[in-house]
């Protein structure tokens, strides 16, 4: 295979739409079908016909859908432990968005006639008749991506004599929801860093990237993945019939002033290195009621989407424990005000109500309540776990356990518990502080540099991919400190969301993510951009790994 840039561009199109026509929707058998199809095509380069155990595949442990990880390992003529890891992703999103094009989502070319008959956005037409953009879901969210590192594997498989090393080539179920087909392939990492004798100079991940506003052309890469928490607000109050409605105190009115106060507050967005998160944003607020009556609900459950850079668990708990306490304090100060001016027109006398604020942490709540009842405590939680943790989305299990703490308190007021739920992302980035990272970044550098003057296209690089990734798994930024702080406020952790620390310490492969160029992921639009992605994006990956694998 000779590196021709428009036979690649050509080849990385058919490839692209090879892969988008399995509809691997995460949750479904396709994810299966969409890993046999990549086994296949890695079974058919050359290299790996004649090395076929240096292509094989993980099960994802107690899978239902026996989804899997497909890996090959590709070694230089010349022995070297030096590694670089490619890794992509092989799930999409559903379809359903596509409504009456649902059936083409996988089919670019049928899609495209078919979108041309409907109403685009202005810019949405203008790229759809360019015949730049390359429609269909998962076109650039990121079968485009796994296509790159494909043709890069075949092309370096087929030239061996031109780096000193080894490829791993990784695709990866489940991300779109709890990245299970990382987490789950982790200790397979980990047996060829001690087996194979490799060590790992850097992870490439091919996510996507695009436009950070209107206009915007830049190329972005990025040394490191943005981290994620879900702090998550059980609110107990005061149930009542609604013909004394003011001898409760409704759940849904402290839970509706936490989100005010909390969903897409600027303030709240955490910063580093010149970079900031997108702030808080809520995921769901309902109360528990399970039926219509004349009852007011006994409580209701809250939690937020929460990017951090640099923020620790124990400084999150502190922020949003003081803001919960401000709202619980702002909604009895309400009350008071409305109860009073009711009780002036209806000519019955004003007396202040009762009701305290109380907000706590779920670690301060289970040692109270351990406190009170030892052992006991611990065999009805894990109950909750034994029972739920398989069948109810963990959320909820979490809920039920924090239900069961409170049931347990000899404190029965009105209350607000805040505790982290699944899942937990970790954040990280290459600093450039020791030798390896610090040759990392100057060969980045100098590619860049080599990139811009032959393609005409403008590189930023940025500290943090500021979309969820697996590259988060395989380097932790995190101390064992704030893991603990994170541990002892997320109930069942260890059981919903096993997250495995010590394999990804012991990794510690520097991640960096040279991304797809596209618009809309998510949506039924999703689109990449085909001279960038198959033009430039094969290049540059190829490029990088010959620089980190030379002689």
């Amino acid at each position: 295979m000779r590196w021709d840039v428009n036979e690649i561009a050509i080849e990385m199109e058919r490839l692209t739409v090879e892969l988008v026509n399995v509809k691997s929707v995460n949750g479904t058998a396709g994810e299966v079908e969409i890993a046999d199809k990549i086994e296949n095509i890695l079974r058919s380069y050359p290299y790996f016909e004649e090395h076929p155990q240096q292509v094989w595949t993980k099960t994802v442990d107690d899978d239902p859908l026996q989804r899997k990880s497909v890996l090959a390992l590709l070694k230089s003529e010349e022995p070297s432990d030096k590694t670089i890891l490619l890794h992509a992703h092989t799930d999409t999103v559903t379809i359903d968005d596509f409504g009456s094009l649902k059936e083409y989502a996988a089919h670019p070319y049928e899609l495209m006639e078919r979108l041309k008959e409907t109403d685009l956005l202005p810019e949405v037409r203008a790229d759809l008749e360019s015949g730049d953009w390359l429609f269909g879901r998962g076109s650039v969210d990121m079968k485009s991506g796994a296509a790159a590192h494909l043709l890069v594997l075949k092309y370096l498989s087929e030239n061996r004599h031109v780096f000193t090393g080894n490829i791993l080539f990784m695709t990866n179920p489940i991300e779109e929801t709890t990245h299970g087909g990382i987490i789950d392939v982790l200790p397979e990492l980990e047996r060829l860093q001690s087996e194979e004798q490799i060590d790992f100079e850097c992870a490439i991940n091919t996510d996507f990237v695009g436009p950070l506003y209107k206009g915007d052309l830049t190329r972005y890469i990025y040394l490191g993945s943005v981290g994620k928490l879900l702090p998550s607000f059980y609110i107990r109050g005061k149930e009542t019939h609604v013909g004394q409605a003011y001898e409760g105190l409704d759940p849904n009115l402290i839970a509706s002033e936490i989100t005010r106060r909390i969903d897409l507050n600027a303030d709240l967005a955490d910063e580093a290195e010149g970079e900031v998160t997108q702030p808080p944003v809520t995921l769901k607020q309902k109360d528990l009621k399970p039926t219509y009556n004349v009852q007011t609900p006994i409580s209701s459950f809250v939690y937020f989407n929460y990017y951090v850079h640099q923020i620790t668990p124990d400084k999150i708990l502190d922020q949003l424990q003081g803001i919960a306490r401000e709202a619980f304090d702002d909604v009895i100060e309400t009350l008071n005000t409305q109860y009073n001016r009711h009780c002036e027109r209806s000519g019955m006398q004003y007396k202040q109500l009762s009701w305290k604020t109380r907000v706590v942490t779920y670690e301060e709540l289970y040692n109270k309540v351990f406190d009170l009842h030892g052992e006991k405590v611990n065999e009805r939680l894990n109950r909750i776990l034994d029972q739920h943790a398989k069948e109810l989305d963990p959320r909820e299990v979490g809920r039920l356990m924090v239900e069961e703490l409170l049931l347990l308190d000899n404190d029965q007021s009105p209350v607000i518990v805040l505790f982290f739920a699944t899942p937990y992302v970790p954040r990280n980035f290459v600093k450039g502080k020791s030798k390896k990272e610090q040759d990392l970044l100057e060969k980045l550098n100098a590619l860049i540099q080599e990139t811009e003057a032959e393609t005409g296209d403008t590189f930023a690089v940025h500290k943090f991919f500021p979309s969820l990734t697996d590259s988060s798994y395989l380097c932790l930024d995190d101390t064992d400190e704030e893991v603990k702080v994170l541990k002892s406020n997320f109930p069942g952790m260890d059981t919903l969301y096993p997250v495995p620390i010590e394999k990804i310490r012991k990794l510690n492969i520097p991640a960096m993510n040279f991304g797809t160029w596209g618009k809309d992921a998510h949506k039924k639009t999703e689109r990449v951009y085909k001279p960038y992605t198959f033009g430039v994006l094969p290049s540059l990956l190829k490029n990088y790994c010959l620089k980190v694998l030379n002689k």
